[in-house]
């Protein structure tokens, strides 16, 4: 039996990762923090090892044995939390694992990193060439992951493979919550003209495409882009989860730049104060910056194949979120 080892076992990508392999048959290990409840994990009976990201001690350990690792975990967005933490979580880590996985055998590694390192796509749709654009401190650490292990890939001591997600979502996923319940709720205000394009991968595909750069000898020393079939702007986007809420769609709309400027002010004013902006500019780059992919590489060299289109994909998340209440 295939022993692979998963971090970020009890995240969203994560956790639906571990559950396709033990489904396959793999033996799946997870790295989670100490202090988290995995109850879910051990419903599917993976094997949990306590540690931490941030102590290099924890990756010998967890990694003794495993033949493949998916390295899923990542510091999002997090609020209070200081530069230094997301570069040891989103960039040292990476190298720490990969340093173990040389050290213990490891036969693939596979990094996940996110299309946020491109940044505002100029010319679409944007290819794994395109260039990088982080735009805050979550998506300029985790171009220093990447950069570490393109580093790894170059030494050719392991064969690593780095997939890049376009924005992850489906049944279980909290992070575009509250867009669809501010539709829901006809609160939604669209800044801007809307014209800007957004590219959603439904968890399905992407935990099928994670698991094929894994099994593909083509895959090694690559980077691939990750992404549904399609995708759309803004304006179109808001439409079909409004369409699928049965709501009327938003009217509301107001001018990009003062709403910028606005969060500028409200960041320089709160921060010497240590209050938490009531408007920021990383919440307006929604509706500034062009996010439009093409996942050509991916279905080509490694057979991937999104099967969820985004209306389905919207449907399916829509009712998760109507059958918990959360909308």
């Amino acid at each position: 039996m295939v022993k692979v080892l998963v971090t970020g076992g009890t995240g969203f990508t994560g956790g639906h990762l571990c559950a396709e392999l033990v489904r396959q048959g793999y033996h799946v290990r997870s790295l989670v923090r100490p202090e988290t409840r995995a109850s879910e994990l051990e419903k599917l009976n993976v094997e949990l090892v306590r540690g931490d990201l941030c102590d290099p001690d924890t990756f010998r350990n967890v990694v003794d044995g495993v033949d493949i690792v998916f390295h899923i975990a990542a510091l999002f967005r997090q609020q209070g939390v200081g530069p230094e933490v997301f570069r040891k979580v989103n960039a040292e880590s990476v190298e720490h694992l990969l340093k173990a996985s040389i050290e213990c055998g490891v036969s693939r590694f596979v990094h996940c990193s996110t299309v946020g390192v491109h940044g505002h796509v100029v010319t679409s749709p944007a290819t794994e060439e395109a260039p990088f654009g982080p735009g805050d401190i979550y998506q300029e650490t985790k171009l220093q992951g990447e950069d570490i292990a393109r580093r790894y890939m170059k030494d050719g001591h392991l064969p690593v493979t780095i997939v890049r997600p376009a924005g992850i979502y489906g049944p279980g996923d909290m992070r575009f919550l509250k867009l669809f319940r501010a539709i829901h709720r006809r609160r939604f205000v669209m800044i801007g003209a809307g014209t800007v394009n957004y590219h959603f991968t439904y968890i399905d595909d992407l935990v099928d495409g994670i698991i094929l750069c894994s099994r593909s000898e083509q895959a090694i020393g690559k980077t691939y882009i990750l992404g549904g079939k399609e995708y759309i702007p803004l304006n179109q986007l808001v439409t079909m989860i409004a369409d699928e809420l049965q709501v009327k769609p938003p009217g509301l709309r107001l001018p990009l730049w003062p709403v910028y400027a606005a969060g500028f002010a409200c960041e320089v004013i709160c921060k010497p104060f240590g209050i938490e902006p009531p408007l920021y500019r990383r919440r307006i780059d929604f509706f500034k910056k062009n996010r439009a992919f093409d996942i050509s590489k991916a279905i080509k060299e490694l057979g991937y194949q999104p099967k969820i289109n985004l209306k389905e994909g919207i449907h399916r998340t829509a009712s998760w979120y109507k059958e918990r209440g959360y909308l």
